[in-house]
C-alpha cells in the first residue's frame, strides 16, 4: 500500500534463467530494476519466471498492471526473426523468448504499460516483426556498445555516449531534452525496424536507442541503454520510470487508453 492506503500497481519484472553454481536452476532479475520500480515508479515490483510451461501472456497481462522487460546476457533466438543461428548470436534463453514475445504483442494490443530495456528493447522489435544484428561492433562505422569487461559496477554502468532524440518526440517531451547522455552495455541492435515501431533516438554511430509504437494504445517505450541504474538520481532515467509509474496507476485504476499517451 502507498501512504494513502491505496494498493500500489503491480509491475511484472521479466526474469532471466540462470544456472547457479552450474547445478541450481533459478529465475532472477537485477535489484536495480526492483529499486527503480519501487522508488521511482512508486509501484510494487514482482519478478516473473520466464518459461511458457508455467505462465502465459494472457494470464500475466490479466495479473499485472505493467511490465519491465529487463536486460539479460542471453539473446533472442534468431529463428524468431527468420535467420539461422550463428556463433555471433551468442547464448539464448528460449523460455524467455516463449514468454516475452507473445506478451509484448498482447500488451501493445491492450494498450497496457510496458517499458523495454536493452534485451527488452530488442525483444520489442522482434515481437513486432523486426530483426537484429548479432554484433553491432562488427558493422562498418559502428562503435563497440558492449559492457566494459573490467572495472567496478559504477565504471561498467558509467555514461558513455549521447543519444539524440527526435525534437518534439515522446522521449524528448518526457525527458525535457533533445540530447541525453546514457550508458551502453549491449552487443546486439536493431537491423530491420518492425513496421509498427518508430525510432525516436540514435547514438552518434546511428545505432537505434529509443523506440515507441506508432499510433499504438497506451505507454509502450523501449530504450537500448540501462535506465534502471541509479534511476532515482539520473535526470534521464527518472522521468522515464515516473511516467511508466503514472501509466501503471492509470491502468490499475481502470483507465484504458484509446491512443498512445507517450506519442500523442
Amino acid at each position: 500500500m502507498d501512504p494513502s492506503g491505496t494498493r500500489r500497481p503491480l509491475i511484472g519484472i521479466i526474469g532471466n534463467y540462470y544456472l547457479i553454481n552450474d547445478e541450481y536452476p533459478a529465475y532472477a532479475a537485477g535489484q536495480m530494476n526492483v529499486e527503480a520500480v519501487h522508488e521511482v515508479s512508486c509501484c510494487q515490483p514482482s519478478i516473473v519466471p520466464t518459461d511458457p510451461a508455467y505462465v502465459s501472456a494472457n494470464e500475466l497481462a490479466d495479473t499485472y498492471d505493467g511490465f519491465i522487460f529487463t536486460g539479460g546476457r542471453a539473446n533472442v533466438h534468431p529463428s524468431e526473426y527468420g535467420e539461422p543461428e550463428t556463433e555471433a548470436h551468442g547464448t539464448f534463453d528460449l523460455g524467455r523468448d516463449g514468454v516475452t514475445l507473445p506478451l509484448i504483442r498482447a500488451l501493445v494490443e491492450r494498450g497496457q504499460p510496458m517499458l523495454a530495456i536493452c534485451r527488452g528493447f530488442q525483444e520489442f522489435n522482434v515481437a513486432m516483426g523486426g530483426s537484429l544484428y548479432p554484433e553491432i561492433r562488427d558493422l562498418p562505422g559502428r562503435d563497440n556498445h558492449r559492457m566494459p569487461p573490467d572495472g567496478t559496477l559504477e565504471e561498467k554502468f558509467a555514461l558513455r555516449h549521447d543519444v539524440t532524440l527526435t525534437k518534439g518526440g515522446p522521449f524528448a517531451r518526457l525527458i525535457g531534452s533533445d540530447v541525453v547522455r546514457t550508458n551502453t552495455l549491449h552487443g546486439q541492435g536493431i537491423k530491420a525496424l518492425a513496421p509498427s515501431l518508430v525510432i525516436d533516438g540514435t547514438a552518434p554511430d546511428g545505432t537505434p536507442e529509443a523506440i515507441y509504437v506508432a499510433g499504438g494504445a497506451g505507454f509502450a517505450l523501449g530504450v537500448q541503454w540501462h535506465p534502471e541504474y541509479r534511476a532515482a538520481e539520473d535526470p534521464v532515467s527518472r522521468p522515464l520510470f515516473e511516467a511508466f509509474g503514472e501509466a501503471a496507476r492509470a491502468w490499475a485504476a481502470g483507465a484504458r487508453p484509446q491512443e498512445n499517451r507517450a506519442a500523442s
